[in-house]
């Protein structure tokens, strides 16, 4: 621990509104976590909130960046979330040579869904300068870790994964049909896939619950017209954004937890599930979901709803998935495990 002490004062950016409860997310968490965390064990740091359309925001952003990266001292310790500075080198690189600077990645920029080929192309090279540049990219999981090594040829990379807290096991509903999506309805999260798959299984019992921010955005008005084109207003439900003790009580009351997203990086909620024994279908989550559920191919309802038909259908199918997610339970790291890995991290950068 000698070594973590030693650091000064870290200075973290991170994207405005990290704090907003009605637009949570598993980055904006992380983030909060790892604050609060590294204050815990007792190395100072100075939080800095930058507001803007990242990662391409307007000038006034981009102004308010490039003064907080001036105003840290030469020498000094920067940990600067992915959404903030990949996105812009050109602000992040005329002060890589007099900070320590580290760049933590939740989501590559060009693995959002919904780019154009060519916006994607962009983003993945102007990250790519910025990840070069830093002495130090933390990320999120080791999968995206290898990839980041491959494709952008750095040297310099450490996997932190997210933590979670302890959580009593789940009594669920009637061990069967109770669905739970924890996601904000975005096109990378897949309730569109989510949302074909259950059109076929209308002969079966089951309710699905979803969880998170409803953007008023065209893609959400599409989820909404598929669920009223299958008839399936009655049976999924839309309850907007949840934390604290009605997050807990909605993992609680769940029986089988489905995330098909088209990509991510971790899937802190699946975790979340799994730290409470409850089985899981997702997709692109592989670091989180290890050995703990059924792990399925990105954008296929297909795949999808045989998947929630088995479980539906199969008891015996459905004690073994418990089974293994309570095995995943025991195998989880804490957050405090998470904080500890990120500041053995961060003190590399004083070597």
């Amino acid at each position: 621990m000698g070594r973590l002490h030693a650091l000064a004062v870290i200075h973290i950016v991170v994207p405005g509104g990290i704090d907003d409860p009605v637009t949570p997310s598993g980055g904006n968490v992380y983030d909060r976590r790892m604050c609060a965390g590294l204050v815990d064990l007792g190395i100072p740091v100075h939080e800095i909130s930058v507001p803007g359309t990242w990662p391409r925001p307007d000038q006034t952003a981009r102004a308010l960046l490039a003064k907080a990266l001036a105003d840290c001292p030469d020498g000094a310790v920067v940990l600067l979330d992915g959404l903030v500075a990949c996105g812009v080198p050109e602000v992040v690189l005329p002060h890589a040579g007099r900070l320590r600077l580290a760049v933590l990645v939740h989501l590559p920029l060009a693995d959002e869904t919904g780019l154009t080929p060519a916006d994607a192309a962009k983003l993945d090279a102007r990250e790519g300068e910025v990840l070069r540049a830093a002495r130090l990219v933390v990320a999120t999981g080791p999968s995206t870790a290898s990839r980041l090594v491959q494709h952008h040829e750095l040297s310099r990379v450490r996997t932190v994964v997210p933590g979670t807290d302890p959580a009593p096991v789940a009594p669920g509903t009637d061990g069967a049909s109770r669905l739970l999506c924890v996601a904000s309805v975005t096109p990378r999260k897949g309730h569109d896939v989510l949302v074909e798959a259950l059109a076929t299984l209308t002969d079966l019992p089951w309710h699905c619950e979803c969880v998170g921010p409803l953007p008023d955005t065209a893609h959400v008005k599409r989820v909404e017209s598929l669920i009223e084109r299958h008839g399936l207003g009655a049976r999924i439900q839309f309850t907007g954004p949840l934390v604290g003790e009605p997050l807990a009580d909605a993992y609680a009351a769940a029986d089988l937890f489905v995330l098909p997203s088209r990509a991510e990086t971790f899937g802190m909620v699946v975790t979340e599930a799994l730290a409470r024994g409850v089985p899981v279908l997702a997709s692109g989550v592989p670091d989180a979901l290890g050995q703990g559920g059924t792990l399925l191919p990105p954008g296929d309802p297909d795949a999808l709803a045989t998947a929630l038909r088995n479980w539906l259908s199969d008891s015996a199918l459905r004690q073994r998935a418990r089974a293994a997610a309570l095995r995943r339970r025991d195998e989880l790291s804490t957050w405090d495990q998470s904080v500890r890995d990120l500041a053995e991290a961060l003190s590399s950068l004083r070597q």
